[in-house]
Order: structure tokens, then C-alpha cells, then sequence
């Protein structure tokens, strides 16, 4: 696997964990207090947890999309221009 894919697919994973962890925790702002011992109680501290935690993984869901994207990009037109590269060889040969 290059280097560019892997960095791409770690952006993936950790917006996966994230998600997960902003799940867990808005499932927590369901559980009631008695559940809770030693932890916050509160259920819009953890309703707000949830959302930062989405909204990072959103963002690094969209971080990934985007460095896979422009890879891409770079992976075609680098190989538009060896294509040309032997096209030229080829017509002067």
C-alpha cells in the first residue's frame, strides 16, 4: 500500500473512533445518574461532548475524502504526463 492511501485511511479510522466515542457518549446523556457513579453526571456535559466529538469526526471524514481526492489527482496527472512522455519518444523514434 503508498503512502498516500494510508494517510488517507487514517484519517478514515480516526474519524471512526471518534464517531464511536461521540455515540458512546450521547448514549450516556440517555443513561440516568444512578448509573453513573464518579462520572459526570450532567446530561447536556455529555450531549456536548457528543457533538464536538461528530464534529471532529465529520471534519476528519472530510480531511480524508479530500487527500484521497487530491491523490488522485496528482496519481492521473502524473501518468497523463508519462503517457505523453512516451508519445513524443515514440513519434521521434
Amino acid at each position: 500500500m503508498r503512502k498516500d492511501q494510508q494517510m488517507s485511511r487514517n484519517f478514515y479510522i480516526l474519524a471512526a473512533v471518534l464517531i464511536l466515542f461521540a455515540l458512546l457518549s450521547g448514549g450516556m446523556s440517555l443513561v440516568p445518574s444512578s448509573f453513573q457513579p464518579g462520572l459526570p453526571a450532567n446530561g447536556t456535559l455529555w450531549r456536548t461532548v457528543a457533538l464536538f466529538l461528530l464534529l471532529g469526526g465529520l471534519l476528519f471524514a472530510l480531511i480524508g475524502v479530500m487527500s484521497n481526492l487530491f491523490e488522485q489527482v496528482d496519481r492521473r496527472s502524473e501518468q497523463a504526463r508519462q503517457d505523453a512522455r512516451r508519445r513524443r519518444r515514440g513519434e521521434s523514434n
